[in-house]
């Protein structure tokens, strides 16, 4: 899910209008004690989404079938979102978090309860998708979407090497000032824990003291070009970068149009992910959020978004619907081998995640000599 130009990208080209987004402000807001004001919904929704993570016509399918105009505005990371909504809900409906941010806006009181009667729809998720541990139950969220985290890499400068470690990442300079990582703070730490050998989720306080002197000799060494939001397909896209830590839909995308752009999970493995549909704590239209949110898990629909967006859909119904050619994509649906040596990311508690951020500052301040 990072401004993304791309999680989630490709569309940009069609501009703002093509997919019914309004960058105006919001509208609505909650009252000052977070809750929504009495009386009918007005036929409005404010989405706070990844951009372009939606169907080329969802928005203005939506409006058409319910009289509900949608405003989506963009958020670049996790931790945007979640600082965002941190400080208050400006009048967001529905929000798309990562999965293992979905414990930590729970915690934080910042998720309302859905109402499961209200999104009949459900029934067409996969089983592996319906009661996560994250989530019990799906008290909190639905799934949109799953993915994967890997290397985007242009063909033309590997060098004669397919780019299928974590080493090119955090412990080569082979890439120098050609290189992109994600700026989430928690997506950082994990990926480098996997190329030293720990699990995503067992990280030792030693080891976090490893990663963070890797990290910082990569950044001091001028190494990596930018810690992307998640413009690091665009990047590689407009030849600006040669190897992208990226997800694979938005690489999938990338490789629809230009063909020397490639796609590795590396083999010491990578990290897990499902983004949600949520509505946050003070949402002034929690009846329309929910009917959109139903709206996207209906077959036809999801269908229409996976299409687009080029990430494999949890949606049991939307995937029949889709040709071979993206049920069959090795990019969107990694092979069972791959995925063995993959891990969701689980929250690891408040104290631990903000260990995560303080490294990423760290890391992150070295580049200028901070």
């Amino acid at each position: 899910m990072s401004s993304r130009t791309s999680r989630r990208s490709l569309l940009t080209a069609l501009g703002a209008a093509a997919v019914g987004i309004s960058f105006a402000g919001l509208e609505g807001c909650s009252k000052a004690d977070g809750s929504k004001s009495a009386g009918p919904e007005e036929a409005k929704l404010n989405f706070y989404n990844w951009d372009t993570y939606i169907g080329e016509t969802t928005l203005d399918d939506f409006k058409k079938a319910t009289g509900i105009a949608v405003n989506m505005t963009l958020f670049a990371s996790n931790d945007e979102l979640f600082a965002k909504l941190k400080a208050g809900n400006p009048g967001y409906d529905v929000i798309v978090p990562t999965n293992d941010y979905v414990p930590r806006m729970i915690e934080a009181n910042m998720l309302m309860p859905l109402d499961h009667s209200k999104i009949p729809n459900f029934k067409n998720v996969n089983a592996d998708f319906q009661n996560p541990v994250y989530d019990p139950g799906r008290k909190y969220s639905m799934p949109y979407t799953w993915l994967v985290i890997g290397l985007g890499y242009r063909k033309s400068k590997m060098k004669g090497v397919v780019p299928d470690s974590w080493k090119y990442v955090f412990d080569s300079d082979m890439f120098k000032k050609r290189l992109t990582v994600l700026g989430d703070s928690a997506d950082m730490v994990r990926l480098a824990a996997k190329y030293l050998g720990y699990s995503l989720n067992n990280i030792p306080d030693d080891g976090l003291a490893k990663i963070e002197a890797l990290l910082t000799k990569q950044t001091k060494a001028g190494n990596i070009l930018k810690f992307a939001g998640d413009e690091g397909d665009q990047m590689l896209a407009d030849k600006e970068a040669d190897l992208v830590v990226e997800y694979n839909g938005d690489i999938a995308q990338r490789m629809l149009v230009d063909k020397d752009i490639g796609f590795v999970i590396p083999k010491e493995g990578s990290e897990l992910s499902s983004d949600t549909l949520a509505i946050p704590v003070g949402a002034p239209r929690p009846d329309n959020a929910h009917k959109f949110i139903n709206f996207i898990l209906d077959g036809q629909n999801g269908a229409e978004i996976a299409k687009t967006i080029q990430y494999a859909t949890p949606n049991d119904a939307a995937r029949a619907l889709m040709p071979d050619t993206y049920k069959n994509n090795p990019i969107v649906f990694p092979t069972p081998a791959e995925l063995s040596k993959c891990e969701y990311a689980q929250f690891p508690g408040v104290e631990r995640a903000q260990k995560y951020e303080e490294i990423a500052t760290r890391v992150k301040a070295a580049a200028s000599g901070a």
